[in-house]
Protein backbone atom coordinates (compact mmCIF):
# COMPACT_ATOMS: atom_id res chain seq x y z
CA UNK A 1 0.00 0.00 0.00
CA UNK A 2 1.30 3.40 -0.99
CA UNK A 3 0.14 5.19 2.18
CA UNK A 4 1.71 2.82 4.72
CA UNK A 5 1.79 5.66 7.27
CA UNK A 6 -2.02 6.00 7.31
CA UNK A 7 -2.76 3.67 10.25
CA UNK A 8 -0.22 5.27 12.57
CA UNK A 9 -1.27 8.77 11.49
CA UNK A 10 -4.97 8.16 12.15
CA UNK A 11 -4.30 6.56 15.53
CA UNK A 12 -2.04 9.46 16.55
CA UNK A 13 -5.08 11.75 16.68
CA UNK A 14 -6.47 12.42 20.17
CA UNK A 15 -9.16 9.91 21.10
CA UNK A 16 -8.88 7.97 17.85
CA UNK A 17 -9.77 4.30 17.98
CA UNK A 18 -9.78 1.60 15.34
CA UNK A 19 -11.96 -1.43 14.77
CA UNK A 20 -12.77 -3.88 11.98
CA UNK A 21 -16.36 -4.08 10.75
CA UNK A 22 -16.62 -7.69 9.56
CA UNK A 23 -19.77 -7.28 7.44
CA UNK A 24 -18.18 -4.38 5.57
CA UNK A 25 -14.72 -5.94 5.43
CA UNK A 26 -13.43 -2.52 6.45
CA UNK A 27 -11.25 -0.95 9.10
CA UNK A 28 -12.83 2.06 10.74
CA UNK A 29 -11.09 4.90 12.55
CA UNK A 30 -13.41 6.59 14.99
CA UNK A 31 -13.56 9.35 17.55
CA UNK A 32 -16.26 9.49 20.18
CA UNK A 33 -17.98 6.55 18.49
CA UNK A 34 -18.22 8.31 15.12
CA UNK A 35 -16.23 7.27 12.07
CA UNK A 36 -13.83 9.72 10.45
CA UNK A 37 -12.04 7.27 8.10
CA UNK A 38 -12.99 3.91 6.65
CA UNK A 39 -10.42 1.77 4.88
CA UNK A 40 -11.79 -1.02 2.74
CA UNK A 41 -12.28 -1.83 -0.90
CA UNK A 42 -14.55 -0.99 -3.80
CA UNK A 43 -16.72 -3.60 -5.53
CA UNK A 44 -13.62 -4.97 -7.26
CA UNK A 45 -11.64 -5.17 -4.02
CA UNK A 46 -9.41 -2.23 -4.96
CA UNK A 47 -8.20 -0.61 -1.70
CA UNK A 48 -9.82 2.73 -0.81
CA UNK A 49 -10.01 5.09 2.14
CA UNK A 50 -13.20 7.07 2.63
CA UNK A 51 -13.22 10.37 4.54
CA UNK A 52 -15.72 13.10 5.41
CA UNK A 53 -15.03 16.51 3.84
CA UNK A 54 -16.83 19.81 3.40
CA UNK A 55 -18.81 19.35 0.14
CA UNK A 56 -17.10 22.17 -1.79
CA UNK A 57 -13.63 20.95 -0.84
CA UNK A 58 -14.55 17.37 -1.75
CA UNK A 59 -15.77 18.47 -5.19
CA UNK A 60 -12.59 20.51 -5.70
CA UNK A 61 -10.40 17.48 -4.92
CA UNK A 62 -12.41 15.20 -7.20
CA UNK A 63 -11.85 17.68 -10.03
CA UNK A 64 -8.09 17.76 -9.33
CA UNK A 65 -7.38 14.04 -8.85
CA UNK A 66 -8.82 11.10 -10.76
CA UNK A 67 -8.11 8.86 -7.74
CA UNK A 68 -10.55 10.77 -5.51
CA UNK A 69 -14.19 9.88 -6.16
CA UNK A 70 -17.53 10.37 -4.39
CA UNK A 71 -17.72 8.28 -1.21
CA UNK A 72 -18.07 4.61 -1.99
CA UNK A 73 -21.29 3.30 -0.38
CA UNK A 74 -21.57 6.58 1.54
CA UNK A 75 -23.33 9.94 1.22
CA UNK A 76 -21.79 11.28 -2.00
CA UNK A 77 -22.00 14.91 -0.91
CA UNK A 78 -20.05 14.63 2.35
CA UNK A 79 -17.88 11.54 1.89
CA UNK A 80 -15.03 11.03 -0.58
CA UNK A 81 -13.04 7.90 -1.38
CA UNK A 82 -9.38 7.90 -2.31
CA UNK A 83 -7.83 4.97 -4.17
CA UNK A 84 -4.90 3.88 -2.02
CA UNK A 85 -2.88 2.74 -5.02
CA UNK A 86 -3.41 6.05 -6.80
CA UNK A 87 -1.35 9.17 -7.38
CA UNK A 88 -2.66 11.62 -4.78
CA UNK A 89 0.29 13.26 -2.96
CA UNK A 90 0.82 12.30 0.69
CA UNK A 91 0.32 15.87 1.91
CA UNK A 92 -3.08 16.10 0.18
CA UNK A 93 -4.18 12.81 1.74
CA UNK A 94 -2.94 13.93 5.18
CA UNK A 95 -4.97 17.12 4.78
CA UNK A 96 -8.04 15.06 3.91
CA UNK A 97 -7.55 12.92 7.03
CA UNK A 98 -7.04 16.03 9.20
CA UNK A 99 -10.17 17.69 7.85
CA UNK A 100 -12.27 14.56 8.29
CA UNK A 101 -11.11 14.23 11.91
CA UNK A 102 -11.86 17.93 12.59
CA UNK A 103 -15.35 17.73 11.05
CA UNK A 104 -16.29 14.67 13.07
CA UNK A 105 -14.74 16.08 16.26
CA UNK A 106 -16.75 19.30 15.87
CA UNK A 107 -19.96 17.27 15.54
CA UNK A 108 -19.48 15.67 18.95
CA UNK A 109 -21.06 17.17 22.07
CA UNK A 110 -18.98 19.97 23.61
CA UNK A 111 -18.43 17.90 26.76
CA UNK A 112 -16.92 15.07 24.71
CA UNK A 113 -14.73 17.53 22.76
CA UNK A 114 -13.38 19.01 26.01
CA UNK A 115 -12.73 15.53 27.39
CA UNK A 116 -10.75 14.58 24.28
CA UNK A 117 -8.77 17.81 24.31
CA UNK A 118 -7.77 17.39 27.97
Amino acid sequence: MKYAWMDEYCLSKKGAQKDFKEEWQATRYMIGGKMFVMQGGDKYGTPIATVKLEPTFGRFLREQYKDIVPGYYMNKEHWNSLYLEGDVPDDVFRDMLDQSYAIVLSSLPKSVQKELEA
